[in-house]
């Protein structure tokens, strides 16, 4: 399996980089790609995967955390993982989530995602 993902510089400037299967054969690394992307998406952006995404216009609009969509994406994924906890940034006043994903090799992930 192969994925895109993308990362930004001091500058700005966005770089993609390929993350591709490990030579153990575990997809881990594509997946846990796979949902920062989705996290970071806007519902309907994707050609291929409409239905994947947060719907950013709505959330900004009605001012609440976009909880529910991100549960979704929580269960869509965490068939991949040992384990996979997506939790709000507590006090957080804009959109900010802990993502916590425990690797099938054991290794355990964390960071913070603003949406």
């Amino acid at each position: 399996m192969r994925v895109w993902g993308r990362t930004w510089d001091e500058s700005g400037k966005a770089t993609w980089h390929e993350v591709s299967t490990d030579a153990n054969g575990l997809n881990d690394a594509v997946y846990l790609t796979a949902l920062a992307q989705v996290l970071k998406l806007d519902l309907g952006e994707s050609p291929m995967y409409a239905a994947n995404g947060i719907p950013q216009h709505q959330t900004i609009m009605s001012r609440t955390f976009p909880d529910f969509y991100v549960m979704l994406t929580q269960q869509q994924y965490a068939q991949y993982f040992a384990s996979l906890l997506i939790t709000r940034v507590p006090g957080s006043t804009s959109p900010a989530y802990n993502v916590r994903a425990m690797m099938h090799s054991g290794a355990i992930v964390e960071s913070q995602i603003a949406i």
